[in-house]
């Protein structure tokens, strides 16, 4: 069968010193992300044997990968991937005339403002109340649990809990149940301020990559029974960025897995229902096990409509309950009623989201093509963005050029916890048509600016909040 390095090093050879052509292969594949920080690679022998060449061969490509920061060996654990110290230059945005990338949202829904003027009567009716409502109202559970039983996963309104906005449960999550020290799987790419809650818990990030074309699940079951991890985060549907969607069989076994060692899954579905033509829709993950789930009006609706939720089993919902009042006391009440107004009007909501996504889909795909030659727009049947890729690890410097042409662009590293992916981008399919045909413009003027090898190299992504 072969090792997963050996597996992913296809047509390596392409003439000149043999070990150095190993070393570049392998580098390469470490800044893809295709080979994760952390991650044990074969013994020299081992190697050697696989890919037919000398142990002294892959001996010099191992000394090359370490002398660089790729590799380190460490005592009693073999030979590991790991990535070189470099410092991140900070670049001032411009301030005028500035389109920003780092957003990917759909914009308000034409029924909020009708919504919104609804609401009002519906909150007329709880001014008699105290006003705290730390699950939420009751109203709008029920009917974020019949949505959850509409696709598939029977829900009781008591399983849900009302937040301000996913990045709260998410943190309320982490703060239940995150433990300092303990690993927790990732994907790579992924949500950059997830990575984030993580990490202030103290949690020590475990990468497995993921494409537009899927996960690589068997890697992602063997890294969760090796780390054992407290918790396994994943977006199975419409990830965010590479658009991708976990299959029924797949969630299956990545929940087995995680069950079987202890660890909690938490899904992200912030993205679920971001579908423009996916032509198929999986069940959802914690139908497939013990799982919980975090969903979100604001890609749905509006981002400043801050309602999010969490559904889960009773212990899990009982222990969120109890660490909540030291975050806050319940989410707005008006903005709960905003967003049972629009539940009600769910076939509306999908139907404007699908319009708005189709649209920039196809002003992404037409500016790559005018604007980057040679640069593909890869599969999106929904989600948020198109995760490119350029060809080259020059998604950086590609984001420091963007900003001289007034354009804020988050690059591939961003995505990441190890900071690789530098040859990828993630361009946002969520605006208005004519946004995102200027915003190609300006990203084609920056493009000829890289490859003509006037922008210089730095970590500006750093800086970048991502929505």
């Amino acid at each position: 069968m072969g090792s997963r390095l050996g597996r992913q090093l296809g047509e390596w050879y392409q003439g000149g010193a043999v070990a150095q052509s190993l070393a570049d292969r392998i580098r390469m594949l470490i800044l893809d992300g295709r080979i994760t920080v952390g991650e044990r690679v074969p013994s020299e022998r081992a190697l050697a044997a696989e890919i037919g060449r000398s142990r002294a061969t892959v001996t010099k490509a191992y000394e090359t990968l370490a002398d660089g920061g790729y590799l380190a060996r460490v005592h009693g654990s073999g030979t590991r991937v790991a990535l070189p110290r470099r410092s991140a230059a900070r670049v001032a945005a411009p301030t005028d005339d500035v389109i920003d990338l780092t957003i990917a949202s759909v914009g308000s829904t034409p029924g909020l403002h009708a919504a919104t003027v609804r609401a009002l009567d519906r909150l007329a009716g709880l001014l008699g109340t105290p006003g705290y409502s730390l699950d939420g109202l009751a109203d709008l559970r029920e009917r974020i649990a019949a949505r959850y039983t509409q696709r598939g996963l029977p829900t009781d309104p008591s399983q849900i809990i009302v937040t301000s906005g996913a990045m709260q449960a998410l943190t309320l999550i982490t703060a239940a149940f995150g433990e300092r020290g303990r690993a927790a799987i990732v994907e790579q790419p992924t949500f950059p301020h997830a990575m984030e809650a993580l990490r202030r818990v103290g949690m020590r990030l475990v990468p497995t990559p993921v494409t537009p074309e899927g996960w690589d699940i068997t890697h992602m079951a063997g890294r969760i029974r090796e780390t054992r991890p407290a918790i396994v985060y994943t977006i199975a549907d419409l990830h965010n960025p590479t658009g991708a969607t976990m299959p029924d069989l797949e969630r299956a076994k990545l929940a087995a897995t995680a069950r079987s060692v202890g660890a909690l899954v938490v899904v992200d579905e912030t993205c679920v229902e971001l579908d423009v033509d996916r032509g198929w829709t999986p069940r959802p993950f914690a139908a497939h096990g013990p799982a919980i789930s975090v969903g979100s009006m604001s890609k749905l609706a509006w981002g400043g409509l801050r309602i999010g939720w969490i559904r889960a089993d009773a212990p899990h919902v009982e222990r969120l309950l109890a660490i909540r009042p030291s975050f806050d006391l319940g989410s707005a009440l008006l903005e709960q009623c905003i967003a049972t107004e629009l539940l009600d009007d769910m076939e509306g909501l999908l139907a404007h989201t699908r319009t708005r996504l189709s649209a920039g889909r196809a002003a992404v795909r037409a500016g790559l093509a005018e604007h980057l030659p040679g640069v593909e727009m890869p599969p999106v049947p929904g989600g948020l963005a198109a995760w490119v890729d350029l060809g080259a690890p020059l998604s950086t410097n590609l984001s420091l050029a963007a900003r001289e042409r007034g354009l804020l662009l988050p690059p591939g590293p961003r995505f990441t916890a190890t900071g690789v992916l530098d040859r990828f981008a993630r361009i946002p399919i969520t605006w208005e048509t004519e946004v995102t045909t200027e915003a190609m413009v300006r990203l084609g003027a920056a493009w000829r600016d890289v490859r003509a090898g006037s922008t210089p190299r730095g970590g500006a992504y750093e800086e970048l909040a991502v929505v």
